[in-house]
């Protein structure tokens, strides 16, 4: 028995491992008797947190355990959402968000938010971490509800660091759901309309320009069909900002070129800056910019007056 008692612990952790350390009823069921399940869960191997889901071990939960236990709660179908998702998918920051969870029928669990939306669309759900959660994009559908502007347009900026959403993804499911609470304020972040500071990067680059008496710059504004970090449109120049946290992968390394290419497609001078060059040496960067975003020189008229010609004829 006692060789068995350690072959089905085994299992049970094998079983759970796969899962963020949860196993459901009959997944323990089918490693031992009721009796020997109930045995378990009086000496603690196996911890009931919702009904027919366990947790194995006493190892205290990980984020992504816990909110995997409140979507497998609530049945087939259901997914993380709401803020609980953003926080999963790295939209947000802070202290993880209590468990908010969309299913497709009536469902009450206790402890976890429920929302009920009867079509949920295959392209608005994803797995990450293991975990049934909202697409980036229909997760910021959610957070317009609920989220002022500018923490919407940072966690629409995460979303397009670390997930590659684009404002033509929100953009469709805003067309399926046209009553969308916040939707006018979402759309006013994608245009780049709310003006927030996404970065340290960012505050400091704008501040040595300040204090350096240069004229600030529009930011994370659409150009071309792409954000742009920082654009001066009467001086034609743009600017984009590297910190190795956004710009370390080969999808941020090509749509960096891409934006460079487009800028010298719509007759722009085009710098690229890091974190060096703002927070560590910034005077050739100012000295830089100070050049090409000096005022327009007035020149000479085109249109000058042509000096008088002499007349050839002789007065009589």
């Amino acid at each position: 028995m006692g060789g068995r008692g350690r072959t089905v612990e085994a299992e049970l952790a094998q079983l759970a491992a796969r899962a963020h350390g949860w196993s459901r009823v009959g997944s323990c069921w089918r490693q031992g008797t009721r009796a020997q399940i109930d045995g378990r869960v009086g000496k603690g191997a196996l911890i009931v947190v919702h009904r027919g889901l366990y947790r194995v071990g006493h190892t205290a939960p990980s984020l992504e355990a816990r909110y995997l236990a409140a979507v497998r709660a609530c049945g087939a179908g259901a997914v993380l959402s709401g803020r609980a998702a953003a926080r999963l998918l790295g939209l947000l920051q802070g202290p993880a968000p209590a468990q908010e969870v969309t299913t497709r029928g009536e469902r009450r669990v206790a402890g976890v938010r429920t929302r009920r939306c009867r079509r949920l669309h295959r392209r608005e759900t994803t797995l990450w971490r293991g975990v049934p959660v909202t697409s980036a994009a229909r997760t910021l559908v959610d957070l317009a509800a609920v989220l002022d502007a500018e923490d919407l347009a940072r966690a629409c900026h995460e979303a397009g660091v670390r997930h590659h959403t684009t404002p033509k993804q929100v953009e469709a499911i805003l067309a399926r759901r046209p009553n969308t609470p916040g939707a006018t304020k979402l759309r006013a972040v994608l245009r780049g309309e709310v003006k927030v500071t996404l970065s340290k990067l960012e505050a400091v680059f704008l501040q040595r320009l300040s204090s350096a008496g240069l004229p600030l710059p529009q930011t994370n504004r659409p150009a071309g069909g792409r954000r742009v970090d920082c654009r001066w449109p009467k001086h034609k120049l743009t600017v984009e900002l590297d910190s190795y946290r956004y710009h370390n992968s080969r999808h941020a390394w090509e749509q960096d070129r891409r934006r460079e290419r487009q800028a010298r497609a719509r007759g722009d001078e085009f710098r690229r800056y890091t974190y060096g060059d703002v927070l560590e040496s910034p005077r050739l960067m100012i000295g830089e910019l100070r050049a090409l975003l000096r005022p327009p020189s007035l020149g000479r008229s085109s249109r000058s007056r042509a000096p008088r010609r002499r007349s050839s004829r002789r007065r009589s």
